[in-house]
């Protein structure tokens, strides 16, 4: 079949469906990823074919509006700001996947572009499944992760699931218009449309574990769990880095990933001084963040290297939480101290110390040399978070998150 994967967002929304397709072409489906053109090499090599759309996440998140979602102090601010900035974006982005899904045979859309992506497969008359990376259907038995993962009891869980359905409606609600009159298709509203989809069970697969997050007990019939989508990546680690590594101990990862700070210059300091407070050697990666630190013999600072390579390799990792790095450290068997930066990253941070691979979250607002130094010490000092990350390590390694797309696929084909 022609399948084509939609999906929007920084890079972790995007990595692991370059190692799902790889997956897809290698059961001799015709594959394409549809999603920003910045991120067109990242599908080097994977067998799947690149379809670029508009919208630079790199400058959106770096332009006053996106450093503006540091402004809010709460997880509703930070959505609701962030669907704001989202609704032209989505607008900007139709008429090119409209373009990708004409030539398929399916859409799967990831939870990022899912109502838009669901919209355009009805309206081409094409089926469709979702494979989200995030749990977004509301639950009783956890706080929406979107909006940071706080439990509020059952009935604030559940409503604060709805709340979050109901701001992603209202992003796609210029890019519904745009289809219908730009491309003639007819459709109902977002949340008319996400209402009909939901009775009739629109299947969708979620790409995490059920070791890290069990399928809620109060989902509706068609809501599964694969497991992880481990990202296509041939790359290699530069020789200054192997240098590093192979001049002493294992030392500690941190980078932010796609997040941006404040202060970049501020904070890079004191997580220099909480490496060496706490006697530790350090990679400090650059990142959307723009982290840096002076390298040294105890210290160096990188760009983009395969987190794959490098992780197993390290005492522990520091980072922002996302979803794509979240399963990364888990892949690689390591301790971590998770600093949940916004978004889904509270909800993640708190999996991991759950599970007992990480001594406590860190949160962004509270990282200073004397919070992060101690929680260096718990994670790299204390055996037992090694232990338990290499047990889930152990465990994934022996899971296939393709295999249940490729049994949706032939089920929503037949």
């Amino acid at each position: 079949m022609r399948v084509v994967i939609m999906t929007a967002g920084s890079r972790g929304d995007v990595a692991p469906y370059t190692g799902l397709g790889a997956g897809l072409a290698r059961s001799g489906h015709d594959v394409t990823l549809a999603t920003h053109g910045l991120f067109e090499p990242l599908a080097a090599g994977s067998g799947v074919r690149f379809h670029p759309t508009p919208v630079d996440p790199h400058a959106v998140s770096h332009s006053d509006r996106g450093r503006g979602l540091h402004a809010s102090t709460t997880g509703l601010g930070k959505l609701l700001r962030a669907a704001s900035m989202a609704r032209s974006a989505a607008e900007e982005m139709t008429d090119s996947l409209v373009q990708a899904a004409r030539g398929a045979d399916v859409v799967l859309a990831a939870g990022a572009v899912a109502p838009l992506g669901r919209a355009i497969a009805e309206g081409l008359h094409l089926p469709s499944l979702g494979l989200f990376l995030q749990p977004q259907h509301p639950t009783r038995e956890f706080g929406a992760p979107m909006l940071g993962g706080r439990s509020l009891g059952t009935l604030g869980n559940h409503l604060g699931g709805r709340a979050v359905i109901s701001a992603v409606d209202r992003v796609f609600t210029q890019a519904m218009h745009r289809l219908r009159t730009r491309h003639g298709m007819a459709l109902r509203s977002p949340s008319a449309s996400r209402r009909a989809h939901e009775r009739a069970h629109w299947p969708v697969l979620h790409g995490f574990s059920e070791r890290v997050v069990p399928r809620p007990g109060d989902w509706r019939p068609g809501l599964d769990i694969a497991g992880y989508w481990w990202p296509h990546d041939t790359r290699t680690l530069p020789g200054e880095l192997e240098e590093f590594l192979a001049a002493g101990p294992p030392p500690v990862f941190v980078g932010l990933g796609s997040a941006t700070v404040p202060d970049p210059g501020h904070l890079s300091a004191e997580i220099v001084r909480a490496l060496r407070t706490a006697g530790l050697r350090g990679i400090v990666q650059q990142g959307w963040a723009g982290l840096t630190a002076h390298s040294g013999d105890d210290v160096i600072t990188v760009g983009d290297v395969p987190h794959a390579l490098l992780f197993p390799r390290t005492a522990a990792v520091v980072h922002h939480a996302g979803a794509g790095t979240t399963a990364a450290v888990l892949r690689a068997g390591v301790p971590t101290i998770p600093v949940p930066v916004q978004f889904d990253g509270g909800f993640w941070a708190a999996r991991l110390v759950a599970l007992g691979t990480a001594p406590c979250a860190v949160p962004l607002r509270r990282l200073t040399a004397g919070t992060l130094a101690p929680a260096l010490r718990r994670a790299t000092g204390e055996p037992r978070h090694r232990d338990r990350a290499r047990e889930l390590a152990r465990g994934l390694a022996g899971e296939d998150g393709v295999a249940p797309v490729l049994a949706a696929l032939d089920r929503i084909t037949r």
